[in-house]
């Protein structure tokens, strides 16, 4: 896998100061006060003191790791937790015990809100890698700020996410505001289509979304048939479809997630649809496969994340993550290893800056927001005021019968 360049300097830099400062007691609290009760625990084998005096750094993701998104949560999650595993002997050695603190949002609001409570709560934990969905990242987002927490998305794209001034808040893919215009620019330019329908879910990611794409195609002379919403969970979308066969667009984007895509290609293919079906990075899942069955080939998203088995490293890379995790490659998963990566080079960064004692979340905070120029395993990331990356790219995909392949950048 990828080497950063600053590893061993830096690890040479702290090892010297801690051994300056004797790597005395736990140090610093971590800006977030203990009211939990206990939600912190010592590492095992470490009550009294032990091998890692610098203290117990924790560091979250948030995901659906139950529900119907649970594929691409799961994916985020190991991706993250693959990146902190490599990191641990790392972090030991400068007086860390670093550790993995799953927490499953489901893909609810109400529940990344309560988990954010309770993260900002524990003075152990010093970042967060998440969300997957934008309606559950923007209300947690509030809880991050208040307890200086900061939060590195990889795969959250509403503009809004960015847009309300949270120094807390970072994200290493690109926006709806990128996304959108692309996909309805390749799909006039390359698909050649003249008239579209448009069909969102009504949650902040999936609107956002289509509002982008529709913009885009009234700009570009693309005829738009309709705009409907449906409801996320449900399994029968006739009434919307009946229309869309009635009007027999060139085209369906569809502004959601995979669960209700799946449905919705399959659905449309039943009733006659001979069109394309497009949509964002929310169809990128392999269970798209499984729920959309043969309708799924032909079936054509963008997604903010790109193929890291494009390079010879790159396939190196995902043989090693699949043989360590033993799961699916899925495209998300190098996002979320970089994520934790950036919020990794912040501790560190924070901690050298501390004099090799452990940092405070603010500490933490200002030291990932700073983030320049750095190489992940799929992309480099520098930070903006926002928190957004001026790196972040988009690209194209197309569903095959039995895998997704990457066509290219979106240009």
């Amino acid at each position: 896998m990828k080497k950063h360049s600053y590893v061993g300097v830096l690890s040479a830099v702290l090892a010297a100061s801690m051994a300056l400062t004797g790597c005395a007691g736990n140090s610093n609290s971590s800006g977030g006060s203990n009211a939990s009760g206990g939600q912190s625990q010592p590492a095992p084998g470490n009550s009294g003191g032990g091998t890692t005096e610098g203290g117990l750094i924790k560091i979250a993701t948030q995901s659906p790791l139950s529900g119907s998104n649970s594929a691409i949560g799961d994916a985020i999650k190991t991706g993250a937790g693959y990146a902190l595993e490599q990191r641990k002997e790392e972090f030991k050695a400068l007086g860390f015990d670093l550790q993995l603190f799953p927490q499953d949002d489901q893909g609810d609001p109400k529940i990344g809100v309560s988990n954010a409570e309770m993260l900002i709560s524990d003075p152990d934990v010093y970042g967060v890698v998440g969300h997957y969905n934008t309606g559950v990242a923007i209300p947690s987002s509030v809880k991050y700020e208040e307890g200086k927490l900061v939060m590195v998305s990889p795969a959250n794209t509403g503009v809004k996410l960015t847009e309300e001034g949270k120094k807390t808040v970072h994200r290493i893919c690109a926006r709806d505001d990128a996304q959108g215009p692309k996909a309805a620019l390749y799909a006039k330019n390359t698909l050649g289509v003249k008239t579209a329908y448009i069909i969102h879910d009504k949650t902040a990611y999936g609107q956002g979304l289509s509002d982008q794409v529709k913009m885009q195609f009234e700009k570009d002379g693309v005829q738009i048939l309709g705009f409907e919403g449906i409801t996320q969970g449900e399994k029968d979308y006739s009434a919307v479809l009946n229309q869309v066969t009635v009007k027999n667009p060139d085209i369906i984007f569809f502004g959601g997630l995979y669960p209700e895509g799946g449905i919705l290609i399959k659905q449309a293919r039943e009733k006659g649809f001979k069109g394309y079906f497009m949509g964002g990075d929310g169809l990128d899942s392999s269970d798209m496969i499984k729920i959309a069955g043969d309708a799924v080939e032909g079936v054509v998203f963008t997604s903010v994340a790109g193929d890291v088995t494009q390079t010879e490293e790159g396939k190196k890379w995902a043989e090693e993550y699949k043989k360590a995790t033993n799961k699916p490659l899925e495209t998300y998963s190098v996002y979320g290893f970089d994520s934790m990566n950036v919020i990794l080079n912040g501790v560190l960064e924070a901690a050298k800056a501390n004099g090799g004692k452990k940092p405070t979340r603010e500490q933490v905070l200002d030291a990932v927001h700073k983030t320049k120029d750095f190489q992940g395993q799929f992309t480099k990331v520098t930070f903006d005021e926002k928190g957004d990356n001026t790196n972040a790219d988009v690209f194209i995909y197309k569903f095959d019968k039995d895998k997704s392949i990457f066509v290219g950048k979106a240009e």
